[in-house]
């Protein structure tokens, strides 16, 4: 066993083996939930193929603590039978044949290797409802494909390497596909959301087609906006790019591959709040690249901070950084931001959509919360309480230096995969949203090959064969595959989700943070 720190905030628990992570696994969530010492602030315990993540707490802090939890021989024997859930499928996926050339069995003989054998979810995995599944017939492991297709439809049942896993959306991806299934993976409002979680068996039941029985329906992960202007609230009249709510995130999900989410800028949006006097974990708005406008629907406190826009309530200026009010009917418009990419839209009480799983964040990858915000969408905005001042009456305005933007960062649990990252200078390529950001300049030299799937943050700076770092943001996938050689400091992850295409930016290594003991 390893212990990696992996940012200011997580700790890398790396094992021999799966079977180690299932038996660890238990313990370590375990103490996450009684919420003892250091674990009072875990956030999430993330099993992958051979390392578990700790999340929420100081490395520093939990490490001795894992050491001790872990000190006696891991073993899975006690633990409680598994559930087990049976799926229907139909087996006439593309990629049958390829996958019987390559193992030397017959396309019927692939088939029944799959069914015969039961399957355990080992981890979940990059979209909520996908889970890992281990333990098949040994005869059925295949390399991925070399080229991913660009999309693969809901309910594609595959293989990739040891696993086998069903798509429960449609989405980019490399494995070989067997057949489909009709089964709900996932569903927000159920308990638990993921039909699959870790530990359970599954055993697929090859049905002929036409014959599957549909699961139930799901309900829409994604809560609709309102059709009509709200009682009290704001009505979007105007908007460049859909504008999509956030607050502080979900949490203790990853396990079922479920994305923490959030504002991009989270100290941006943390200001906001505290400007408009909201509690801890209201939900705001978070604009892209400006040009928007918005009518009042009731009398509203608000503030702007995050990126810097030049901004107006019906033709009267107004100043980031500071509250002010918002009368009914009025027009506030903002224009292009002068720096930076994300600007926040906080008012007092809070934006008052339903939560999904905890949270009203929208998830972009995961396909969770409120949908986007666009020109004729409306929110309610939340009653908020009488009698209150304003808490901050000034408020420092930085813009971003003119020439490169310095990113602090920690090394990351694979640092020796990579050499060359300190002081290395990048430029912003064109792919940025809120999954992450590609940096593109002089390759790092890096070693060769690839790591099983394991856990990631906030921040993580992964390194691709490619040698070009992708820094990961508020909506990253919740396992990947390449290394991470480093962590963005908090500060610094709040700068890069600010990053507009082309610009410069250096990675900078931080002192790492002492013990709070």
């Amino acid at each position: 066993m390893r212990l990696l720190p992996c940012g200011e905030r997580a700790l890398l628990v790396e094992f021999a083996s799966l079977d180690e992570v299932l038996a660890a696994e238990p313990v370590l969530r375990a103490a996450a939930h009684a919420g003892r010492g250091p674990w009072g602030s875990v956030t999430d315990v993330v099993p992958a193929a051979r390392t578990v993540l700790i999340a929420g707490a100081p490395a520093s802090e939990l490490g001795a603590s894992v050491e001790t939890l872990l000190a006696g021989p891991l073993s899975t024997a006690d633990a409680a039978p598994a559930r087990e859930v049976v799926v229907p499928v139909r087996y006439d996926g593309p990629d049958l044949a390829s996958v019987a050339e390559a193992t030397g069995l017959t396309v019927a003989e692939v088939i029944r290797a799959h069914v015969d054998t039961p399957w355990r979810v080992a981890f979940g995995g990059f979209a909520p409802g996908f889970s890992y599944l281990v333990g098949g017939d040994p005869r059925l492991r295949v390399p991925r494909l070399a080229s991913p297709r660009t999309r693969v439809p809901k309910g594609s049942v595959g293989l990739a390497d040891e696993f086998s896993g069903i798509y429960p959306t449609a989405s980019p991806g490399g494995w070989r596909l067997l057949g489909t299934t009709d089964v709900t993976l996932f569903d927000p409002d159920a308990a638990p959301p993921a039909l699959l979680t870790p530990g359970t068996t599954v055993r697929f039941e090859a049905v002929r087609a036409g014959s599957a029985k549909p699961g139930q329906p799901s309900r829409r992960a994604v809560a609709e906006a309102p059709p009509t202007a709200p009682v009290q609230g704001l009505v979007v009249e105007s908007a460049l790019l859909p504008v999509t709510v956030q607050d502080e995130g979900r949490k203790r999900l990853g396990a079922i591959g479920v994305g923490s989410s959030g504002a991009a800028d989270l100290g941006a949006y943390r200001l906001g709040e505290r400007l408009v006097g909201n509690p801890p974990g209201a939900a705001a708005l978070e604009i892209t690249l400006g040009q928007v406008a918005l009518r009042a629907v009731g009398d509203h406190t608000v503030a702007l901070t995050g990126a810097p826009c030049p901004a107006d309530v019906d033709g009267r200026p107004v100043s980031p950084g500071v509250a002010f009010a918002l009368r009914d009917g009025e027009r506030l418009s903002l224009r292009s931001p002068e720096g930076g990419l994300r600007t926040y839209l906080s008012v007092r009480g809070g934006v008052e959509v339903l939560e999904v799983l905890g949270s009203r964040s929208t998830d972009t990858l995961g396909g969770l919360g409120p949908a986007p915000l666009v020109a004729g969408s409306s929110v309610p905005v939340g009653d908020a309480r009488p009698g209150w001042l304003p808490g901050v009456d000034w408020t420092p305005v930085t813009a971003q230096p003119a020439d490169v933007v310095d990113l602090a960062y920690l090394p990351g649990p694979r640092s020796e995969w990579v050499e060359g990252l300190d002081g290395s200078t990048w430029v912003v390529g064109g792919s940025v949203d809120r999954v992450g950001a590609r940096l593109t300049g002089e390759p790092l030299r890096r070693a060769p090959g690839e790591l099983p799937s394991e856990p990631v943050v906030r921040g993580a700076i992964q390194v691709p064969p490619s040698g070009e770092p992708v820094l990961f943001l508020a909506d990253h996938p919740v396992t990947g595959g390449y290394p991470v050689v480093g962590v963005l400091t908090p500060q610094a992850a709040d700068s890069a989700a600010q990053l507009v295409p082309g610009r410069r930016c250096r990675l900078v290594r931080a002192v790492r943070p002492r013990s709070a003991g």
